[in-house]
C-alpha cells in the first residue's frame, strides 16, 4: 500500500482518502505486533544440549520462522529442532522446525504447566502502534479498552452514540477511537460474517451516513470468524450507496449476514493469514464538522 503520509510531511485524514488512511493504520497495528517485529532481542542463551521449539496456535508458524531466522544470525552452531501446530493456511516454511497445519488448535493448560511464558505481543501493542502513528499525523487519540467484549452489534451501536455525541464537540484535528478484545455473536440467522463485521454492521446501522464518520474493523490474524476476510470499513457515503442498491442494515443483521452487506458495497477487507494474533482491532475516525 502507498504511504499517505509521513513524520516529515504528516498528513491529517481530513486531507486524503479517511478510509486509506484507516486502512493503513490496520495495517501498521498489526505489522507492531508481528512475529517478524518482537522476537528479535528475546532468544535466551542456548543450552549445554538440544533447543526444542513447541507452539500451537494462529502465529506458532511465523514465530517458529522468526525464531529460526534469529537463531541462525546469532547461535548458528547451536542445534535446533521442534514442532508447531498453526490452522490451515496459516503454516509457513521452517527448516528446523517441523510446522503441522490442523484445525484450530486448542491446548490445555496441563499442557504447559512446566513451561515458562513471556508475553511478546498484546492487544495494546497494536492500539499503542496506531495510536503513535495516528497522533504523528496530528489526529487525537482516545483508547475505549484493549479488552471490550459483549455482543457485537450492540458495541457496535454504543460506539456509534460515543461517535455521535464527540462529533457535535469543536475541534479542530480528527478524532480517532481505538478499541480492541473480542466480542461475540448470537447466531439467529443463516448468514455470513464473523464478529468484526457484525459489530461494523451495528454501527453502521446506527450511524445513518452520518457526516465525517469513517469507520473499520479486522481480526489482526486475518480471518474474521470462518470466512475470507479480516473484516470491512465504512465511510458516510456508504449509507447512500447502500440505499440506492437497496440494502437493508438492519434485514442482514437480522439473518447474521454482514459478510454478505459488506460484500456487495465492496467494503471488505482481505489480506490472508497474517500470522500474528492479538484479538480484534477496531478505529473509528470522526473529522472536525465543517462550518
Amino acid at each position: 500500500m502507498t504511504a499517505i503520509s509521513s513524520p516529515e510531511t504528516p498528513l491529517l485524514p481530513c486531507e486524503v482518502d479517511s478510509l486509506a488512511w484507516l486502512r493503513e493504520l490496520a495495517d501498521t497495528a498489526v505489522a507492531a505486533v508481528h512475529p517478524d517485529a518482537l522476537l528479535e532481542g528475546q532468544l535466551p542463551e542456548p543450552p549445554a544440549g538440544r533447543t526444542l521449539v513447541v507452539g500451537a496456535g494462529k502465529a506458532a508458524a511465523a514465530m517458529a520462522a522468526a525464531l529460526e531466522r534469529a537463531w541462525q544470525a546469532h547461535h548458528p552452531e547451536a542445534p535446533l529442532s521442534g514442532l508447531v501446530v498453526t490452522r490451515y493456511g496459516h503454516g509457513t516454511a521452517c527448516e528446523r522446525i517441523e510446522v503441522l497445519e490442523a484445525s484450530h488448535p486448542m491446548p490445555d493448560d496441563p499442557g504447559f504447566a512446566r513451561d515458562e511464558t513471556r508475553v511478546l505481543a498484546r492487544a495494546a501493542d497494536a492500539l499503542e502502534a496506531a495510536r503513535a502513528a495516528a497522533e504523528a499525523a496530528g489526529v487525537e487519540v482516545r483508547l475505549l479498552g484493549d479488552d471490550l467484549e459483549g455482543e457485537a452489534r450492540e458495541l457496535g451501536r454504543a460506539q456509534a452514540r460515543l461517535a455521535l455525541s464527540l462529533r457535535d464537540v469543536p475541534r479542530d484535528r480528527p478524532l480517532l477511537l481505538l478499541s480492541g478484545g473480542e466480542t461475540s455473536v448470537t447466531v439467529t440467522g443463516h448468514g455470513r460474517g464473523g464478529r468484526n463485521v457484525e459489530y461494523l454492521l451495528g454501527l453502521f446501522e446506527a450511524l445513518r451516513g452520518a457526516e465525517g464518520i469513517h469507520a473499520l474493523a479486522v481480526d489482526t490474524d486475518g480471518i474474521d470468524g470462518s470466512e475470507d476476510n479480516a473484516g470491512a470499513l465504512f465511510g458516510p457515503d456508504d449509507w447512500h450507496r447502500a440505499e440506492a442498491l437497496r440494502l437493508e442494515a438492519r434485514d442482514y443483521l437480522s439473518r447474521n449476514d454482514a459478510y454478505t452487506f459488506f460484500q456487495a458495497l465492496d467494503r471488505l477487507i482481505v489480506t490472508g493469514p497474517t500470522r500474528t494474533n492479538v484479538n480484534d482491532f477496531r478505529a473509528i475516525l470522526v473529522l472536525p464538522r465543517t462550518p
